[in-house]
């Protein structure tokens, strides 16, 4: 199992496995060929509401958005699996366009899916 985290600016790179898109907006400036996403899963992003509230202060709001996004994550189980398969058989490279590469959804995202994997084994 291996799940990396990677921005939207950066370049694919073969050893990026398969490139999941995990933004609800495609990335201001960025071509869809050359960001090679292979899958975009909307429904496993943050809704509008709770990642307009987060913005409003993201130091304060840091770890209730964790909380509120793991339960809207509960909602998802269906695509969290075909995640969670894929991840099973292949490296698979979270893709985000967010600045704040410590205090994001895809970090939240990231560890629901490592502590799955874990459970599995």
């Amino acid at each position: 199992m291996d799940i990396a985290i990677k921005r939207a600016y950066l370049d694919a790179v073969p050893t990026d496995g398969t490139r999941v898109l995990v933004d609800r907006l495609w990335p201001r400036g960025v071509n869809k060929a050359r960001a090679q996403i292979d899958w975009w899963p909307k429904e496993i992003t943050p809704s509008t509401e709770l990642r307009k509230w987060y913005h409003q202060n993201p130091e304060q709001n840091w770890d209730e958005f964790q909380q509120r996004y793991r339960l809207e994550l509960t909602q998802q189980e269906a695509t969290l699996q075909e995640l969670l398969q894929l991840a099973q058989q292949q490296k698979v490279t979270l893709i985000t366009a967010a600045k704040d590469e410590q205090h994001n959804h895809v970090v939240v995202l990231k560890r629901v899916l490592e502590q799955s994997l874990t459970s599995l084994e």
